[in-house]
């Protein structure tokens, strides 16, 4: 049985900016569960965020999942549209040009999260 797990997305659009998108990554049914095959990554970043975080528009350094072990981020993009990612929660950072995004802190709290680079 072929089972989705969407991925909030990143990146910038032809007007600069950048937008939220979507994508979805198929699962096949195994023993445990279900899994997705294996995609290349570069190497993994651990960071810990201030409670205080508040970085003004700037783009991803480079292409990279972001995953929330701890706290949570709040996202704006260029059109003002923002989401909250929670404990958790992974999103695939892709506005590496452009605007880029606004990202802070929420209620106060520290956030650990993973960077998997891809490039």
């Amino acid at each position: 049985m072929t089972k989705k797990t969407k991925v909030t997305r990143l990146y910038t659009g032809d007007d600069g900016q950048s937008h939220f998108g979507e994508i979805e990554v198929e699962m096949e049914q195994n023993v445990v569960g279900h899994i997705s095959e294996r995609f290349p990554a570069t190497g993994i970043i651990f960071r810990e965020t201030s409670e205080s975080y508040d970085y003004d528009f700037h783009v991803a350094p480079r292409r990279q999942y972001v995953i929330n072990l701890d706290g949570a981020v709040e996202i704006t993009v260029g059109s003002g549209e923002k989401r909250v990612m929670g404990v958790g929660e992974m999103f695939l950072a892709e506005d590496t040009t452009g605007q880029g995004h606004i990202s802070r802190a929420v209620n106060g709290q520290v956030r650990h999260s993973l960077f998997i680079t891809l490039d």
